[in-house]
C-alpha cells in the first residue's frame, strides 16, 4: 500500500513541476495574445475537462504504442515505447490535468490587466524582466490555485492511468488502481482506508487553496 501512496505522489510531484514550466507561459500567451488561433488552442487545452479519461487515455495509448507517432518522435532517443511505463503516465497525466493549471492562471495573468506591464515598460523593463518581476508576482494566486488543482487531479486520476499504465505494481500501480484491487478482492478495510485518506486529501487540497488564495489576494492588495 505505501509503495502505491509513494508511487502516486511521486506521479502528482512531478506532473506537477512540468505542469507549471509549460503551462505558466501558455497561459501567458493565451492571456496576452490576440492571434486568431489563440481560443482554437485554449479548446484543445480544455478538452480534457469533457472528453470521457478513457478516450482520452485511448488516443494516448495509441500515440505511444510501438508504431504511434510520439514513439517514432522518441525512437531516435532510444525510447522504445512510453506505454506502460512511468514516464507514459507522466505524459498522460501533464496532458489530463493541463486546463486545471492554465486556466485558473490564465485568469490571473487577465485580471491584472495591462497597466502594470505598461507601467514596467516605461521604466524600461524587458519584457522577460517584466513578466518575471511583476507578472507572476500579480498572478501568484492563480499559479498556487493551478498547482494545487493540477497536484489534486493527479492524484486521482483513474480513467487515463486505466488505459495507458496498466496496474504494474511498483511502475505504474497508483492509488486509484489500487482501491480498484481491493473492491474487486472484497477486501474492504485497506478499501476504506485508502478511499477515507483520498477523501480527506481532497477536502484539505480545497480547503488549503481556498485560505491561500484569500490571504494572497490580501497580501496583493
Amino acid at each position: 500500500m505505501w509503495e502505491t501512496v509513494g508511487l502516486t505522489v511521486k506521479l502528482a510531484a512531478t506532473s506537477t513541476t512540468l505542469l507549471l514550466l509549460l503551462g505558466t507561459p501558455l497561459a501567458w500567451w493565451l492571456a496576452r495574445s490576440r492571434h486568431w488561433a489563440k481560443e482554437v488552442v485554449a479548446t484543445v487545452i480544455a478538452l480534457p475537462l469533457v472528453l470521457p479519461p478513457t478516450v482520452l487515455g485511448f488516443y494516448l495509448l495509441v500515440a505511444m504504442a510501438p508504431g504511434g507517432p510520439l514513439n517514432a518522435m522518441l525512437k531516435p532517443f532510444g525510447i522504445a515505447s512510453l506505454a506502460f511505463t512511468f514516464p507514459g503516465l507522466v505524459v498522460g497525466s501533464v496532458v489530463y490535468s493541463l486546463p486545471f493549471v492554465v486556466n485558473p492562471i490564465r485568469n490571473a495573468f487577465e485580471a491584472f490587466g495591462d497597466r502594470p506591464m505598461e507601467a514596467a515598460a516605461t521604466l524600461r523593463a524587458r519584457p522577460f524582466d517584466a513578466f518575471v518581476t511583476v507578472a507572476l508576482p500579480l498572478a501568484s494566486p492563480g499559479i498556487l490555485t493551478g498547482a494545487i488543482l493540477g497536484f489534486a487531479h493527479t492524484v486521482g486520476e483513474f480513467g487515463v492511468v486505466l488505459m495507458i499504465g496498466g496496474n504494474i505494481p511498483g511502475q505504474t500501480k497508483v492509488l486509484s488502481m489500487t482501491v480498484l484491487d481491493y473492491v474487486e478482492t472484497l477486501d474492504w478495510a485497506p478499501a476504506h482506508l485508502l478511499s477515507g485518506m483520498m477523501l480527506g486529501f481532497s477536502f484539505c487540497v480545497i480547503l488549503t487553496m481556498t485560505v491561500l488564495e484569500k490571504r494572497l489576494r490580501r497580501h496583493l492588495r
